[in-house]
C-alpha cells in the first residue's frame, strides 16, 4: 500500500546520500562508511519538515566541524527535487528541509481510492506471529490487568495484521496444576456448604461471590448427587463443570469488550499428550537440566537468571515454568516466526528464564517478545475504586464495561503505553466532553459524517478526486490536515513493528484536533464551488483516516452523537 510520506522521506534519504557523495569526490570530506543517519520531523513547525543529524555522525571521520560538513552537504542538495524548496542549517549542524507545500496534495487521492485499506502496508510479508494475551486463570472473573491485557493485545494484534502479518490471537487455558486443585477444593467446599454441611473453606481457596453462584448452578442441575461420592472423583466433577462455566463466562466478556481469540489452548493437553515430558528429556538429553535433591532443574543461570530454576518437583509433579517450556516449544514447533506474549510487570523475572528455554530448545530467543503491563488504578469521585459487587475482591472487566462501556475502557487502556502506570478515570471516561479523548475522537467521525450528509440534503456528493483542484486548500489548517491524513500509513507500521498501540491511539486524538482546528476555521460549504469540492474531498479523507484508526483500536464509528 502506497506510504507517500515515506515515498518523500527516501527521496530526501536518496538526495542526502548523493550530496554527501558529491562532496567526497569533489575533495571536500573524507569518510571510509556513510553513517547511519536519521531523518525525522522536528517537534517544532518552524525548523522545517524534515530534519537530518548527518552531519555531526561524520565528524569524527570527516575531522571537521558539523556545521562546516553541513554547509558541504546542504551547497550540493539539488533544489527542486523529492520536494525540496530549501535547507537551513541550525544548532550544533542539523540540516532542515523545507519542502514544496504541494507534496502533501498526494496524500488525499490514495486515501480515497485506498479507502478501507488505507494505512495499511506489507511491512510483515505475510510473516506468521502469534499473540497470546490475558491467558488468565479459569478459576475467577477478569479483572483490570486482565483487561489492559485484552485491549493491549488486541489492538496489537490488530496493528500487526494491517502491518502485513499473519496474525493468530491465542488464550493459554492454565486448566492444570496448583490453581486447579484450589479451585477443586474452594468448588467442593462450597457445595457441601450450599447443602447445608459444616465444611472449612479451604484457606488456599478462592473466595469470590462467583464461585458461590458455579455452585448454585451444579446444584440447580444436579442436585446432591456428588454428595456420596469418593473425594477425588467429586472434585474432578466439579472441576469440570467449574472451568467449563468459567471458560464460557470469560469467553462472552471478552467478545463484548471486542475480542475474539484465534485459537484457545489447554495447558492441560501439553500433559496428556506428553509434550512437557518430551520437552524435558529433550532439554536433559542437552544438557540443560539436572536433577537435585530429587528434583529437576533447569540450568537458567546459564542465560541470565540469577538461579536455576526447578522444573519438576520432588515429588514428580512438573512445575508451571516445565508446561511454559513445551508451550512456547509448540508455538514455534506451530511454525510461527515471532512469539508475542503480553505479561504483568510482576513476571519480568519470568522473560529471560523463558528466552533461555527457547535458546535450550533450539529456536532464536530473539523471536519472543515480552510486552510487560504495568498496573491499573480505578478512580471515581476522585477516591480509588476497590470493590465489585461481582467478585467481592476487585472491579471486574465486566463491571467496567457496564460502566463505561467497551469504546471508553479500550481506549483508556490503550491510550498509555503499557510499561507506564495507568490510573483509569472512570467518571472521564463517561463525560460527554472534549476532555473525554474517545468522545473528542468520536465526535470528530460524528461530526464529518454530518457535513457530508448535509452536503447530500443539498444534493451534493464527495466528487472523484481527480476532478477536484486540491491545490486550492493553502491554509495552514488544511495543510497541516492532510499531512496529518498522511501520518497513518507510518503510526501503523511503526506501532506494530515496535508493539506500540498507544501510538495509533495518540494519532486518532491529534487527528480529531487538527479536524476540530480546521472545522473551526474553513468552513466547508462556501458559494465557490471549487473550493466546496476540494474541501469535501479533504473531509471525506479525514474521514476515512479517523474511520480506520477507530476500528484499529476496536472502537465504533458513530455518525451521530
Amino acid at each position: 500500500m502506497a506510504n507517500i510520506i515515506d515515498q518523500v522521506k527516501q527521496g530526501i534519504i536518496a538526495a542526502i546520500n548523493k550530496a554527501v557523495e558529491d562532496s567526497r569526490a569533489a575533495g571536500e570530506l573524507e569518510y571510509q562508511e556513510l553513517p547511519n543517519f536519521i531523518l525525522e520531523v522536528p517537534r517544532e513547525k518552524a525548523h522545517g519538515d524534515f530534519a537530518t543529524n548527518i552531519a555531526m555522525l561524520l565528524t569524527k571521520q570527516a575531522k571537521k566541524p558539523p556545521r562546516q560538513i553541513a554547509e558541504f552537504i546542504t551547497a550540493r542538495l539539488v533544489k527542486g527535487t523529492n520536494w525540496i524548496a530549501r535547507v537551513e542549517i541550525a544548532g550544533p549542524g542539523f540540516i532542515n528541509f523545507y519542502l514544496d507545500p504541494a507534496w502533501v496534495y498526494q496524500i488525499l487521492p490514495v486515501a480515497r481510492e485506498l479507502d478501507e485499506q488505507y494505512g495499511q502496508s506489507n511491512v510483515g510479508q505475510g510473516r506468521k506471529v502469534q499473540v497470546e494475551f490475558v491467558s488468565a486463570n479459569p478459576t475467577g472473573l477478569l479483572h483490570m490487568g486482565n483487561a489492559r491485557g485484552a485491549a493491549l493485545g488486541d489492538t496489537i494484534a490488530a496493528l500487526l495484521g494491517a502491518a502485513g502479518f499473519a496474525v493468530a490471537r491465542e488464550f493459554y487455558i492454565n486448566d492444570a496444576g496448583n490453581q486447579i486443585e484450589n479451585f477443586g477444593k474452594s468448588l467442593e467446599a462450597r457445595y457441601l456448604q450450599q447443602l447445608g454441611m459444616d465444611v472449612p473453606f479451604p484457606e488456599e481457596g478462592y473466595h469470590g461471590q462467583d464461585i458461590i453462584e458455579t455452585i448454585k448452578n451444579i446444584i440447580a442441575k444436579d442436585g446432591d448427587k456428588y454428595v456420596n461420592m469418593e473425594t477425588g472423583l467429586r472434585r474432578e466433577m466439579l472441576i469440570k463443570f467449574g472451568l467449563e462455566e468459567k471458560l464460557i463466562a470469560i469467553r462472552r466478556v471478552l467478545e463484548s469488550f471486542g475480542v475474539k481469540y484465534d485459537i484457545w489452548f489447554s495447558e492441560q493437553s501439553l500433559h496428556e499428550s506428553g509434550a512437557v515430558e518430551q520437552t524435558l528429556s529433550q532439554l536433559r538429553d542437552k544438557g540443560y537440566i539436572y536433577e537435585q535433591e530429587g528434583a529437576l532443574w533447569f540450568k537458567s543461570s546459564l542465560f541470565g537468571d540469577d538461579k536455576d530454576e526447578v522444573v519438576v518437583r520432588s515429588n514428580g509433579t512438573p512445575t508451571y515454568f516445565a508446561a511454559d517450556i513445551a508451550y512456547h516449544k509448540d508455538k514455534f514447533d506451530r511454525g510461527f516466526d515471532w512469539v508475542i506474549n503480553l505479561w504483568g510487570a510482576d513476571h519480568h523475572g519470568h522473560v529471560d528464564r523463558m528466552k533461555g528455554a527457547i535458546k535450550a530448545a533450539g529456536y532464536d530467543p530473539d523471536k519472543l517478545d515480552v510486552v510487560l503491563m504495568q498496573l491499573v488504578r480505578l478512580f471515581k469521585g476522585g477516591e480509588i475504586v476497590r470493590m465489585s459487587k461481582r467478585s467481592g475482591e476487585f472491579v471486574t472487566l465486566e463491571d467496567l464495561i457496564e460502566e463505561v462501556g467497551k469504546d471508553a475502557a479500550r481506549y483508556f487502556f490503550v491510550m498509555r503505553s503499557a510499561d507506564s502506570h495507568l490510573d483509569f478515570d472512570m467518571d472521564l471516561a463517561k463525560s460527554q466532553s472534549a476532555d473525554n479523548p474517545v468522545y473528542y475522537i468520536q465526535y470528530a467521525h460524528a461530526r464529518i459524517c454530518s457535513i457530508l450528509r448535509q452536503a447530500e440534503e443539498n444534493g451534493l456528493k464527495v466528487p472523484p478526486v481527480e476532478g477536484v483542484k486540491i491545490n486550492l486548500l493553502k491554509e495552514s489548517a488544511e495543510l497541516e490536515l492532510i499531512r496529518k491524513i498522511g501520518d497513518l500509513p507510518e503510526e501503523i507500521a511503526s506501532g506494530a513493528i515496535n508493539l506500540e498501540p498507544h501510538r495509533l491511539a495518540r494519532y486518532a486524538h491529534e487527528l480529531a484536533g487538527v479536524f476540530h482546528s480546521f472545522y473551526n476555521s474553513c468552513r466547508v460549504m462556501v458559494e465557490d464551488a471549487e473550493l466546496r469540492d476540494a474541501r469535501m474531498v479533504l473531509v471525506d479523507a479525514t474521514r476515512i483516516a479517523l474511520r480506520n484508526s477507530l476500528l484499529l483500536l476496536g472502537l465504533s464509528t458513530p455518525e451521530r452523537m
